[in-house]
């Protein structure tokens, strides 16, 4: 089973080095799948809208909803998630070198959201990579049996751990 995770300290860190991973393996020729986290600032509104890119090429859709300034309530829109997970899933089946997945969060932690398209990913045969944060740590390790693999949030140890894993020289353009 080839799995991994990684944890970027910074807000907005991890959904930035993914995304540069996405782009960087894309432009090699590799075939993402997956998401990747683009956040929009919302200036004195409240909190940022929080958006997934559909790998690999689109479309991009809004995963938050606007709860109001003062909310403190959970943001993610389950609906607008669940949509991303089914078009995640229609690129799978389209043919895709490895997976990636902005975040296991929440919904994955109790067994919604991307559970179903990373486990089909690596029945597949298929490489994955996931965002994590301590919250769901231990659910991710429920969910892998502890066999996934901790990487640093570096471009190059991700990129190595990745390449190690792909097919050299039959990646489709």
């Amino acid at each position: 089973m080839d799995i991994a995770y990684t944890s970027a300290p910074g807000r907005g860190d991890m959904d930035q080095l993914l995304y540069k991973l996405s782009e960087t393996l894309s432009a090699r020729g590799y075939r993402p799948c997956g998401t990747v986290q683009i956040n929009t600032a919302c200036g004195d509104e409240g909190p940022c809208d929080m958006d997934v890119k559909i790998l690999p090429d689109g479309p991009t859709l809004r995963i938050s909803q606007s709860l109001g300034r003062h909310a403190r309530g959970c943001r993610l829109d389950p609906a607008a998630l669940e949509t991303a997970v089914a078009q995640v899933g229609a690129t799978l089946d389209r043919g895709a070198d490895f997976l990636l997945v902005n975040k296991f969060g929440k919904h994955e932690a109790d067994g919604r959201g991307f559970r179903p398209v990373i486990a089909e990913a690596l029945a597949r045969g298929l490489p994955v990579l996931v965002g994590l944060n301590s919250l769901n740590t231990a659910a991710f390790n429920d969910f892998t049996g502890g066999l996934a693999v901790a990487l640093p949030p570096e471009d190059e140890a991700l990129t190595d751990w990745l390449l190690a894993r792909l097919p050299v020289g039959e990646t489709t353009p």
